[in-house]
């Protein structure tokens, strides 16, 4: 066996004399293990709550989206349309238009996107599972669904054919204008259902037909503003990306998931950082207990090392003996911290045991590349404060019984 090893074993199974120092490991072992388990704790939550934010978005987001980098719109040939479909790892896409507007409705007035869609949408996204009043939009017609929120600043509910609700847009061109007529676009729309995702998403869409969408904007046959694709599970994302881009040409951008949403991947991952460093700190200032620890052993086992010196243990041996009783330390303080974390998080999994509101539990996510941060970050730690307390060790302290 490893003779440092085999001192460390001894060493952490076997109690000081001096009990200040059995009670500052003692210390020192409770501020790891309080430190690995909050870290832990803390990264699950935000992986909870990452999942939980996008679950929502992930309802209408498609898999890929494909949008002009000139102007608003572009022209989707026939040729085109026949060429993404045989593409293979796509299984459907929809043909989108979306553009601002002005939506009223019994004297009610509230700007909303225009979405319009054909009739694979439904295939593409989930939209049709969060439509808890009415139903959805049929091809082809002046129909409408709008999201919870629009629903309330419009009073506008489902299925109420006898009320119809005003789509307008300004119109393009140049000129002086002499009537309304001349300056505004619009169509008028019955809203047959109301969808429910989040308080953003439901204040922002009112989804219509594609080809009522073209009639409020002008729109020719094949012009369209995007395509959203919905991809086969075993597909390559990349691989297919890149098919699109080469069918539809340079002019025109395709986005993933990540992409679309950018700015709310870059908020999570800037605020998981941000708790991440923190409680990072956290755990620098609990392993300084180690150093503490580690020297106070070396002096109460200065006897001792001279012993194993005189019998041919040379100084680097004996700084191993400390070093390893660091990291052992922090292995097994980070074990226990993981256990004890992995429970409660568990629990939190289980009983919901913190809640947001009366039905809505605190969000936590079990995630394997949580342990391996955890672990990883407190063993780099634990390794550099060992060290750095085992460097203390020289010739002349080991000489001196």
């Amino acid at each position: 066996m490893n003779f440092p090893l085999y001192i460390v074993k001894r060493y952490l199974r076997s109690k000081s004399s001096n009990n200040a120092i059995n009670f500052i490991t003692i210390i020192a072992m409770v501020g790891i293990v309080l430190g690995s388990a909050s870290l832990f704790i803390v990264l699950s939550g935000f992986a909870g709550l990452r999942e939980f934010t996008l679950e929502f978005t992930s309802i209408i987001d498609p898999d890929l989206k494909a949008e002009t980098t000139i102007g608003k719109s572009f022209t989707l040939s026939q040729q085109q349309a026949e060429d993404l479909k045989n593409i293979e790892g796509v299984t459907s896409f929809s043909k989108i238009i979306e553009e601002r507007v002005i939506a009223t409705f019994d004297g009610n007035n509230h700007p909303a996107y225009i979405k319009g869609v054909d009739q694979n949408f439904s295939e593409v996204t989930k939209i049709e599972s969060v439509i808890p009043i009415g139903g959805w939009i049929y091809p082809e017609t002046p129909q409408s669904v709008v999201g919870w929120t629009i629903s309330t600043h419009l009073n506008v509910g489902a299925n109420d054919y006898g009320k119809s609700m005003t789509l307008s847009v300004p119109k393009p061109g140049k000129g002086q204008i002499t009537s309304q007529n001349q300056a505004i676009n619009q169509v008028k729309v019955v809203n047959v259902g109301i969808y429910d995702i989040n308080e953003e998403i439901n204040n922002k869409y009112i989804f219509t037909s594609l080809e009522t969408a073209k009639q409020l904007l002008n729109y020719n046959d094949n012009q369209i503003t995007s395509i959203e694709f919905k991809l086969n599970e075993n597909a390559d994302e990349d691989t297919v990306k890149n098919k699109i881009a080469s069918v539809l040409g340079p002019t025109i951008l395709v986005k993933n998931k990540d992409q679309l949403n950018d700015a709310i991947y870059k908020m999570l991952n800037t605020e998981n950082l941000a708790v991440y460093l923190i409680f990072t700190l956290v755990l620098i200032i609990a392993l300084f207990n180690i150093i503490g620890t580690i020297i106070m052993a070396i002096l109460d086992k200065k006897k001792t090392l001279n012993t194993l010196y005189n019998l041919g243990a040379s100084v680097k041996d004996i700084r191993k003996i400390f070093l390893y009783q660091g990291i052992l330390m922090t292995l097994i303080g980070g074990i226990i911290g993981l256990i004890i974390g992995y429970t409660l998080v568990q629990l939190q999994l289980s009983f919901k045991l913190i809640m947001i509101t009366p039905v809505l539990p605190y969000p936590v996510a079990l995630q394997f590349k949580n342990f391996v941060i955890v672990m990883l970050t407190l063993m780099v730690l634990g390794v550099i404060a060992s060290k750095i307390a085992a460097s203390r060790i020289n010739r002349n302290l080991v000489k001196t019984a």
